[in-house]
């Protein structure tokens, strides 16, 4: 399977820092302190490097060892703003930050749209694919104007409309893949924003179910298996996955992965990382 477009995965070397001032930070378990848009985080370096990187757990920062911007911040630094950063033009900030979660949805979504590309169960799609790839990197190359007026909600609804499609594809071959019920019941494969939080299912067979959605925070996923499962959007937050296999969960991303519990046994998917914290 070939690697994912590596200008989808954060690049924090080519980005002016936009994550540490253009977002929110609310004090809790996540943040050690209240931030509001456009201070920038203390930990902020003068290269726009991160002071604590190194000790972000530890320090009480858990929270942004989990953000993945799928490469958005080194679009608005590079290409939008052609490499001029908003300490250097201070005037460009507010529209610099209120463009990082326009063209962060619009990344997430060139993720999705590769992720349904390298499935040749969704090949009867691949032609829509493309054309959705095209159409939504070029909306990424518009001014920093037009990115902010764009309504991104109309246009993921347009994408989700055929990532749907992928899903049932490529969902429906590897549920065809599972043995039936020795009782003779049914599994149960559509899940879709299910309550699974704190839920008992290690060693499951989940391949081929419908997690759109769902909140699996703190479930024990521990050796189950999740190959061909639909999980775009699901709430991974300090779900076990320790020894499961994920390599062929579809539409995973490195956030949901970040937020997750896994180990040396967890298999993952080509271009997503494996966590530092993962031990």
């Amino acid at each position: 399977m070939p690697e994912m477009n590596s200008d989808l995965r954060s690049d924090c070397g080519n980005c002016f820092g936009l994550c540490c001032v253009a977002l929110t930070l609310t004090k809790s378990s996540d943040f050690a302190i209240d931030k509001p848009i456009g201070k920038p985080c203390p930990n902020l370096a003068g290269d726009f490097g991160c002071g604590i990187h190194a000790r972000l757990r530890g320090e009480g920062f858990p929270g942004c060892t989990v953000y993945d911007c799928f490469g958005a911040g080194q679009k608005v630094s590079q290409v939008t703003f052609d490499g001029v950063s908003w300490r250097a033009e201070p005037g460009s900030s507010e529209l610099m930050f209120a463009l990082l979660p326009v063209m962060k949805q619009l990344h997430e979504l060139l993720w999705y749209v590769e992720a349904g590309l390298r499935e040749d169960a969704a090949r009867p799609v691949h032609g829509k694919l493309r054309a959705l790839r095209d159409e939504t990197e070029e909306l990424t190359r518009g001014s920093a104007e037009e990115l902010v007026a764009l309504d991104v909600e109309e246009h993921r609804q347009k994408v989700n409309g055929v990532l749907v499609r992928v899903s049932e594809l490529v969902r429906g071959e590897w549920a065809a893949a599972v043995p039936p019920k020795k009782n003779g019941k049914k599994r149960k494969t559509d899940l879709r924003g299910a309550d699974l939080m704190g839920a008992r299912r290690s060693g499951a067979d989940l391949r081929g179910v419908n997690l759109r959605g769902a909140y699996v925070i703190a479930a024990d996923l521990s050796g189950a298996d999740l190959r061909g499962a639909d999980v775009i959007g699901a709430d991974f937050r300090d779900a076990d996955v320790r020894g499961a296999d994920l390599s062929a969960a579809l539409f995973l991303t490195q956030t949901q992965v970040n937020a997750a519990r896994g180990d040396a046994g967890t298999r993952i998917p080509v271009g997503v990382e494996r966590p530092g914290h993962w031990g």
